[in-house]
């Protein structure tokens, strides 16, 4: 005798039903295929055909522990948080069922593995002669701003401030204004990242008489088959934005010691700033405003101080009559 399934009254939902709408309702189609995964494996381990207001919160956790619980730390909250939010949008539109349980708790992601280099390493590395002006630029800029690297590679020559020595960028999860009845824009809140007279040296050489377009380009124009935004192109020389996937090749092309891949990641240019700038005692407030960062323990991620200033800092500690 087959199982006798509750049908679903009112406002109440099938597994699968609720995850299809959940996932139509979000408006980022890279959102929408990131949370798809976790919230479809999800819906299957626990049964889409099952009424959603009959899934017991203790069924998820379990389910996220099964699916995931072994899995690295940011997988585990990247899961977490698509399934939590898909549960939230049910509650809030009327829908019935469960919510991650408390147990379900999201973990402490371990600290960041990407090195920090040393000021007196960065300087080598861009004062070299065998380096191209460009390069040199983004990554003296990258170690002034401490700003992300596809922050500075989508930049165009318009919104620089030279005088001002800074410009806006579009920061990373950042959201679009809203106007006063809900309606979306497509402009973005913009965030200011600042440089200082390394970078302003370098910029003008670099642009030359460029007054728009890219700050970044490539050298060669894109072929005849290849499709370039408007904004990604610069409308005086017909290149294209310098695109991170170069950027990153090109600084490990530098910097490599053991073969293709060995050499530094642009990223580690916001990891190494921060550090320099903790270690000549810049305040966690300070850090912060710097790197934009929201959370105290995410900039205590990209702060990593060298031996020689532990051991500096340890040196206060001396008695009073030590000598150095």
């Amino acid at each position: 005798m087959g199982s006798v399934v509750r049908l679903p009254t009112g406002k109440a939902l099938t597994v699968q039903a609720a995850v299809d709408r959940y996932l139509d309702s979000l408006p980022n189609p890279n959102t929408a295929r990131s949370y798809s995964i976790g919230v479809s494996k999800t819906a299957e381990a626990v049964g889409p055909g099952r009424p959603l207001d009959s899934v017991t919160d203790d069924e998820v956790g379990e389910i996220l522990e099964r699916l995931w619980g072994s899995g690295a730390v940011n997988t585990w909250n990247a899961r977490r948080a698509s399934i939590q939010s898909w549960l939230n949008w049910c509650r809030e539109k009327g829908y019935s069922g469960p919510t991650v349980p408390a147990w379900a708790k999201r973990l402490t992601p371990p600290d960041s593995d990407t090195p920090a280099r040393s000021k007196a390493a960065i300087d080598r590395l861009i004062a070299r002669r065998d380096i191209h002006l460009r390069e040199k630029t983004l990554w003296r800029m990258l170690y002034e701003t401490a700003a992300r690297s596809d922050e500075i590679l989508a930049l165009n020559i318009e919104d620089l401030d030279f005088a001002g020595r800074r410009c806006q960028v579009k920061a990373k999860g950042a959201k679009a204004k809203t106007r006063r009845r809900g309606e979306t824009r497509d402009d973005f809140v913009l965030e200011t990242v600042y440089w200082d007279a390394g970078t302003a040296r370098l910029l003008p050489r670099l642009l030359k008489d460029r007054t728009r377009g890219p700050v970044f380009t490539t050298h060669r124009k894109p072929g005849p088959g290849k499709v370039v935004s408007p904004r990604d192109l610069c409308p005086d020389t017909g290149l294209a934005r310098l695109s991170y996937g170069q950027a990153r090749a090109l600084l490990d092309e530098a910097t490599a010691t053991d073969g293709v891949g060995s050499g530094w990641d642009p990223h580690e240019f916001r990891h190494s700033s921060l550090t320099y700038l903790g270690e000549q005692g810049a305040s966690l407030l300070m850090l912060m405003a710097k790197s934009r960062h929201k959370k105290p323990e995410n900039v205590r991620k990209y702060f990593k101080p060298s031996g020689d200033a532990i051991a500096e800092l340890t040196s206060m500690l001396a008695p009073g009559d030590a000598q150095r």
